[in-house]
């Protein structure tokens, strides 16, 4: 079975952040891996998105984008072929039968609706794409087809936890530089490092966009990995490789 983690705020709209548990991968993608990208056999990614996107909306069209860490939205307006997905870090529609869908390995995953327009989005949110705007880009994009900022409701996925997550000084300087305010998500580790709160990072930036209900579920992808994947466990434990989860969101036909 395919565990899938919903928002209530969400509860309008077909949706769900799936985690690892169900598929048929095996090995260091064991479950549910939906990556490309990664070196898993190809059947069992493709059976894998499947078995994902009929958990959600069966009979849908999955959509996803070539994820690059960058601040674009793409509308949809019709599936995209595997070899002709545009490069981009969220996707926005107003189609019905189209499941969107963003995968994450301890990046942030942010699903969005406003289901009196018919309109939806999804976004991964890594730090650069974080910190460039990807979610204002997406409620941007959303707009266009008719949302209402004030109408929009949101929830953050399963994402790498504060604890979790240690950076360099550097690292958050970058942040801090954006704007003083941010050092609110930085807090003291070992000497020469501090522990990001990537989540409560993008929660804030949709605050301040205009989002007056966001949901956090607070979901810690590194610390669980019966139920996630995790880009850092994998290199902290000198894996070869990582899977994917899949965070989707539609509208039915």
């Amino acid at each position: 079975m395919v565990e899938l983690i919903k928002a209530p705020l969400l509860d309008a709209v077909p949706h769900g952040f799936a985690g690892r548990r169900g598929g048929v991968s095996g090995g260091i993608y064991a479950g549910l891996n939906v990556g490309l990208g990664s070196e898993d056999d190809p059947d069992a990614i493709v059976r894998n998105r499947d078995l994902a996107r009929d958990a959600v909306l069966p009979g849908a069209a999955l959509v996803t984008v070539r994820q690059v860490h960058s601040a674009r939205a793409e509308t949809v307006t019709a599936p995209f072929a595997m070899d002709a997905r545009p490069e981009a870090d969220a996707i926005v529609t107003d189609r019905p039968g189209l499941l969107l869908g963003i995968l994450t390995a301890d990046c942030v995953p942010v699903l969005f609706a406003d289901p009196a327009a018919g309109v939806v989005g999804a976004a991964h949110a890594g730090w650069k794409g974080a910190i460039g705007g990807v979610t204002d880009a997406t409620l941007a994009a959303m707009e266009a087809l008719g949302a209402a900022r004030a109408r929009i409701v949101a929830a953050i996925g399963p994402c790498i936890g504060r604890a979790s997550y240690e950076v360099t000084d550097d690292f958050a300087h970058r942040f801090e530089e954006q704007d003083a305010g941010n050092a609110r998500f930085f807090s003291a580790g070992k000497p020469g490092h501090l522990q990001f709160d990537i989540g409560g990072y993008v929660a804030a930036r949709l605050a301040a966009a205009g989002v007056v209900r966001v949901a956090v579920l607070d979901e810690d992808t590194y610390s669980q990995p019966d139920r996630f994947f995790s880009y850092r466990r994998a290199c902290h434990r000198g894996e070869p490789g990582y899977g994917r989860q899949m965070s989707m969101i539609g509208l039915p036909a």
